[in-house]
């Protein structure tokens, strides 16, 4: 592909081919979706911020020896990474019960889960991320649950630190991995607050508030990005 080539558009960022060929720039925009899209919304600033967010924590996994598709901050909204393949799985670890676990299931909202727990949903809009068994994952194809478990566990471990260190309790966060081109398993996309829970003072601070029309997303990211850089 040619410099500066878009690889993929997403519904909030883009992946755009850098210079060198096995790494890409992520393109932040400003947007905000909910609803697997069918809410949308395009505050400025958005696109800045959660970029800064996501290479700080990615920079914390790094330090920490967990490794990430993460090379370094490119600019405003712009972060450059190795090239992966991404695995079309999420991940979601909850240390909290709140969201989608408590509607579905008996589980009382805020019940503490020790160990958290780690779940599997497949990443696709059309079946509305379904929610998958690791049986039906090996089905599937699926060797390296055990290792993105292992890693799911390792980050959440890191990045629940990160936030409570400002303040900021983190209920649950999805994660993603891809493949590097030498077939090494990394936690890639992003690691913002559009794809964490987090409270603080028993307030949202994620992108809740905009899935509910209960505050500024702008203000509420900010809040968190000015305590990490403190």
């Amino acid at each position: 592909m040619k410099p500066n080539e878009l690889i993929v558009k997403g519904k909030v960022k883009s992946v755009i081919q850098a210079v060198e060929e096995d790494q890409v720039l992520i393109h932040y925009h400003d947007k905000v979706t909910a609803g697997n899209g069918e809410k949308e919304d395009y505050p400025e600033g958005k696109g800045k911020i959660n970029n800064e967010i996501s290479c700080l924590i990615f920079k914390q996994l790094e330090k920490a020896g967990i490794k990430t598709h993460f090379i370094q901050y490119a600019g405003p909204a712009l972060m450059r990474c190795k090239k992966v393949e991404i695995i079309p799985i999420e991940v979601v670890v909850r240390n909290y019960a709140d969201g989608s676990i408590v509607r579905q299931t008996t589980i009382p909202k805020d019940t503490k889960f020790s160990p958290p727990l780690i779940e599997f949903y497949l990443k696709d809009d059309s079946k509305n991320d379904p929610l998958l068994t690791e049986d039906r994952l090996s089905v599937m194809g699926y060797k390296n649950l055990r290792q993105m478990k292992q890693y799911a566990a390792e980050t959440n471990v890191v990045v629940s630190d990160i936030f409570k260190k400002i303040g900021i309790t983190l209920i649950d966060f999805k994660i993603e991995f891809g493949t590097t081109v030498e077939g090494n398993i990394v936690v890639a996309d992003e690691i913002s607050p559009d794809g964490c829970r987090l409270r603080m003072n028993d307030k949202s601070m994620d992108k809740d508030l905009f899935r509910k029309g209960e505050g500024d997303i702008i203000e509420a990211y900010q809040t968190i990005l000015n305590k990490l850089k403190e």
